[in-house]
């Protein structure tokens, strides 16, 4: 298949359109220059433990290193975090400017850091072969993978090596992996079984990545590995330990999402006989998604129409007197962001709080009074980070397909709006998915016509061909 790429893409006009910029205030980027370890004096030196990183190949902002052993009675994780709150003062510039941001925006052509780079992507990160200062967990488990104790201290600790998930996904398939990550896939299976077990939902729709395409861009479906999963178990096991001491020490902040409204599973379930699936009362929704075929049009409407199943998240901080909704209904359990805190706000004070708890010391003064305060600036930056993703797309797409208006393309019916007038379709090449007026049937392939491709409006609209009977060839 040949791909399409296009030059000339200016993700800069979404920078400008939504407000978001690289650069740091003077006193700010002084700070991050000027950072050192406040707690340097009280650290436990785990420079001996072999960590590893795993993240994607360009990155450099690296939040999380692991070392995982199996033991005669399960397994011990060690889960490093980078202390960012070791390195920006409470109160200072620096804390000021990324309470404002709340996160880091990623675009196509560069990121929109939280932190400085001297910081997020130097001093701070978890590079190899440096001695970093670290929020350490270390969490035991169970033959099943089960947590049977956890907590979490200040350590200056050091990565060994550096990984990809498709490194670490060849490693796996030909038995070579690092004696560090040796029994991840073992654990990442138990946990994956622990997941289905707690009626978890997981949707695996493709995921639209804009990729760098020699002086152009194109527009990919993201490849997801077993390695990917596998890491994503580890960062979840963390989040629900931490949720788990923060709600037994009365103070923290969790992410939230309330159980699926029944008429949602309902829809689901009509969606499923209409498609021919055989769901079973006794199934679970997360049951039923996590054993169909992967990437066929099918799997893909009832991965589409689940997603109004994962309706309302957001973040619920107390201190005291524990708020009704505690409970992510997606992980099947509490859960706490802490694992991402140069790229991520919330996990700063959420450390922290874990920290305190797991010491038995009181928990800052400065992490209590921000609390409040905190999912509200979450919800907000997550919303943008959002807006500014789904833009950079959108302007791909549109760019993409400019100047092919009255092309037809082959597509997928992934499923119909509410005002049953339009659909949205994913069309497979280019990798686009998009509005399309009309509403056939849901999981049909089809073969649509593409009217509007407007770079300005970063708009691409489709209708069915009701010429054609076929897809097109």
């Amino acid at each position: 298949m040949t791909r399409i790429s296009a030059r000339g893409i200016d993700f800069g006009a979404i920078r400008t359109d939504f407000a978001v910029s690289a650069d740091f205030p003077a006193g700010a980027l002084a700070e991050a220059e000027a950072a050192v370890d406040r707690h340097a004096a009280g650290r436990v030196d785990r420079t001996d433990l072999p960590l590893v990183t795993i993240d994607p190949p360009t990155s450099m902002d690296l939040d999380q290193a692991l070392h995982l052993e199996r033991t005669e009675t399960g397994f011990v994780l060690h889960y490093a975090i980078a202390d960012v709150a070791a390195v920006v003062a409470p109160g200072g510039r620096l804390d000021e400017e990324t309470r404002r941001r709340g996160q880091t925006f990623y675009l196509p052509d560069g990121s929109v850091p939280l932190h400085p780079r001297v910081l997020s992507e130097a001093a701070a990160s978890l590079l190899p072969d440096q001695a970093r200062p670290a929020a350490l967990w270390r969490i035991e488990l169970d033959q099943r993978a089960e947590p049977v104790s956890f907590g979490v201290t200040r350590a200056l600790v050091r990565s060994v090596a550096r990984f990809d998930y498709a490194g670490v996904q060849a490693d796996s398939e030909s038995g070579s992996l690092h004696p560090s990550i040796a029994a991840l896939p073992e654990f990442g299976k138990l946990r994956l079984a622990s997941a289905l077990d707690r009626g978890a939902i997981e949707l695996k729709l493709p995921e639209q990545e804009v990729v760098a395409d020699g002086d152009g861009w194109r527009l990919d479906l993201q490849p997801r590995t077993e390695a990917d999963d596998w890491n994503a178990e580890v960062s979840l096991l963390t989040g629900m330990c931490a949720a788990r001491l923060m709600i037994d020490g009365g103070v923290g902040l969790v992410r939230t999402l309330p159980k699926p409204a029944s008429d949602a599973v309902r829809a689901l379930r009509r969606t499923a006989r209409a498609l021919g699936i055989e769901w079973p009362q006794d199934v679970s929704v997360g049951e039923l998604l996590a054993g169909l075929e992967p990437s066929t049009p099918d799997t893909l409407v009832m991965m589409s129409d689940a997603t109004a199943l994962l309706r309302g998240a957001g973040y619920a901080a107390f201190d005291g007197t524990l708020p009704e909704l505690l409970e992510h209904s997606g992980i099947g359990a509490p859960y706490a962001h802490v694992t991402a805190p140069l790229r991520r706000l919330s996990d700063r004070f959420s450390t922290e709080v874990c920290l305190a708890l797991t010491a038995g010391t009181a928990v800052p003064q400065w992490v209590r009074e921000a609390l409040p305060a905190l999912p509200d600036l979450m919800k907000g930056s997550d919303s943008l980070a959002a807006k500014v993703d789904r833009a950079c797309v959108d302007l791909t797409e549109a760019t993409l397909l400019s100047g092919r208006e009255g092309e037809r393309f082959d597509a997928v019916v992934l499923r119909a709006s509410e005002s049953k007038r339009d659909a949205e379709i994913f069309v497979p090449e280019p990798a686009v998915i998009a509005k399309c007026a009309g509403t056939p049937p849901e999981g049909v392939p089809v073969s649509v016509r593409l009217v509007q491709a407007d770079i300005d409006t970063r708009a691409v609209k489709f209708e069915f061909d009701l010429r054609a009977s076929e897809p097109a060839t």
